[in-house]
């Protein structure tokens, strides 16, 4: 903890680390962070089940998970809780550094926000309140999702590759080296709010060897 805070602000940022989950929780929930940098294997209150409390307050904090536990079922839970991405231990500074850098530089940037999306199967999507519905049920979005939608929307006359999202929506350098599965994951997310039938999406669509389409309605 000392040494991430320590390399942090070297790097220009002010640092507050806490030890203890319940404490970092508090903390978390003030709403005065840029970034929340989350160790999953925490005492006192796990890092899932401080993503998991800060998004149900707020869905737009920027949030990156720290693990050890970087096997399949632990990547999807930390990121279906919310998280905008994570980082696997062993890690190098300089990825630690990098990632930081394209979920902060994101967050502060934005993406040029539409009002509204509609979707085949009876979906819109209110992209200013992180909100829509589908056949009348109610849906709700992070902010991350949101990019990823307006994003597709932008450019729906195409197929858009992860490593086009990786740099548009998360913010990454396009010479980075960087082997996550933060848009596969997320992908499949959205999958389960804008499709009638994820199995079979008609919406948000793979072109195989090209990327993602998001097709859009009149």
């Amino acid at each position: 903890r000392e040494g991430l805070a320590d390399v942090l602000v070297y790097h220009g940022y002010r640092v507050e680390a806490v030890a203890d989950g319940r404490e970092g929780l508090k903390k978390a929930l003030s709403g005065q962070y840029d970034l929340l940098l989350l160790d999953v294997m925490l005492p006192g209150r796990d890092g899932f089940a401080i993503c998991d409390e800060v998004r149900k307050v707020d869905r737009e904090q920027p949030i990156i998970l720290l693990t050890a536990k970087t096997g399949d079922e632990d990547i999807v839970n930390g990121l279906a809780l919310g998280a905008d991405d994570y980082i696997g231990k062993p890690f190098s500074i300089a990825e630690l550094v990098l990632r930081v850098k394209a979920v902060l530089r994101r967050s502060r940037s934005g993406v040029a926000l539409a009002a509204e999306i509609r979707l085949a199967g009876d979906i819109t999507i209110d992209t200013r309140n992180l909100s829509g519905s589908r056949a009348g049920e109610a849906l709700q979005f992070t902010r991350r999702e949101i990019e990823i939608l307006q994003y597709l929307q932008q450019n729906a006359d195409r197929p858009v590759s992860r490593d086009e999202l990786l740099t548009r929506v998360w913010g990454y350098d396009r010479t980075a080296d960087i082997e996550t599965r933060t848009v596969d994951i997320h992908i499949a997310k959205l999958r389960r709010k804008v499709e009638p039938d994820a199995k079979e999406p008609r919406n948000l669509i793979t072109v195989r060897g090209a990327g993602y389409r998001l097709l859009v309605s009149a």
